[in-house]
């Protein structure tokens, strides 16, 4: 399996699926979320709802992954993950935040995708440290087996978590 990393609007990406930090709702907000929903189109939000309805449940546990069709972009699918929210105290969330990287590839997998892209799930208002974020980001993907997966792309938006990617890729034993 290859992993890229790029600087890019992963919006705009012709990958199989693109992943989107959620919300637990589901149902759109800031950041890369509120950018997918905007550009996926209406269709996405009901979606959501729909499999929601069809879960029986009324948020998305954090570290759990739902796929959607990409509808007005142009990926074919959409893999919503909940990141976790940082607190310093809960021990849980490096684990909950692996589960974002390994639940994704496992549906990506399912649904027999070649190529999938990944935002900085986290990083943003969930206020994940950076560098530790992508550090488990790379030890998931770089983990993860059972795949017939061809590509992994990081895709960062600033140029902060680029950096720090690119580091990292360069020299994972740091």
């Amino acid at each position: 399996m290859k992993i890229t990393l790029i600087k890019a609007d992963i919006t705009a990406l012709e990958v199989d699926a693109i992943v989107n930090a959620a919300n637990g709702f589901l149902e759109g907000g800031g950041g890369v979320d509120g950018a997918i929903h905007r550009k996926a189109g209406p269709e996405l939000r009901q979606a959501c709802i729909q499999i929601k309805k069809e879960m029986g449940i009324t948020f998305l546990p954090t570290g759990k992954a739902v796929i959607t069709p990409g509808f007005h972009l142009p990926a074919k699918y959409v893999i919503h993950t909940v990141g976790p929210i940082y607190n310093r105290r809960d021990e849980r969330q490096a684990a909950q935040l692996s589960s974002c990287y390994t639940n994704s590839l496992d549906i990506a997998t399912a649904y027999d995708c070649k190529t999938i892209a990944f935002p900085n799930i986290s990083t943003g208002v969930y206020r994940y440290p950076k560098e530790e974020a992508a550090g488990i980001a790379l030890d998931a993907v770089r983990s993860f087996t059972s795949s017939g997966i061809a590509e992994v792309v990081f895709v960062c938006f600033d140029e902060e978590n680029y950096r720090l990617y690119q580091s990292l890729m360069e020299h994972p034993d740091r």
